[in-house]
């Protein structure tokens, strides 16, 4: 399925029905604020081994992201110290993954690392199907070092390629090149582990 949806104001029927084919176990590409990414439930264990291998990700040795909608679902998933929730707060909704320790609310698969990514985009289409799905969004983006750039730019395109491996791509105009900034906050300092888009506000 291929859904058109406009960041300002992205359409409510059009949202419902992402969000039950997230309910159901589905795998949906969708635009954030730096690439196209494809994400589903992340509290889904089937969805998520679903996209591990689809992307060829060992979440033994990965990090596993999520989007959260905003900063009192962060508090549920990852510890959070008064200094990196402040530092966090400058920088988002922004195009940065901070990697925190993870808490007790995450599926098993997150826990193999004890860490976990944590974005906030600042992009209204993945934060409204954050919120109406009422859980985060497990997320990778679509971008390989070796790929075609238009397919990860061009959502026509990504829907080509990608069609018969999710459930739902949405066109939300085209996608950026550049991934995000990750950010380690698991020890005292912040290390910045690969610069993206966006200057870190410490």
């Amino acid at each position: 399925m291929f859904i058109k949806l406009y960041d300002e104001n992205p359409n409510q029927k059009e949202l419902d029905k992402i969000v039950a084919t997230l309910q159901n176990g589905g795998l949906i590409i969708y635009p954030t604020d730096t690439v196209y990414a494809v994400g589903c439930d992340a509290m889904n264990v089937k969805a998520v081994e679903k996209i591990c291998k689809m992307k060829g990700i060992n979440p033994l040795k990965s990090n596993l992201s999520i989007i959260c909608y905003d900063f009192s679902d962060i508090s549920e998933y990852a510890r959070v110290d008064t200094a990196t929730f402040k530092m966090m707060k400058k920088n988002l909704p922004g195009p940065f993954t901070f990697i925190l320790n993870t808490t007790s609310s995450l599926p098993k698969i997150y826990k193999n690392r004890k860490t976990v990514g944590i974005r906030i985009p600042d992009n209204n289409i993945i934060r409204e199907i954050v919120r109406s799905l009422g859980n985060p969004m497990m997320t990778t983006s679509i971008k390989d070092d070796d790929e075609v750039l238009e397919y990860t730019t061009d959502p026509e395109l990504i829907n080509e390629k990608y069609q018969d491996l999710v459930d739902i791509i949405i066109d939300g105009g085209y996608g950026g090149l550049e991934g995000s900034t990750i950010v380690d906050c698991t020890e005292n300092a912040f290390e910045i582990i690969r610069q993206g888009k966006g200057e870190l506000i410490l």
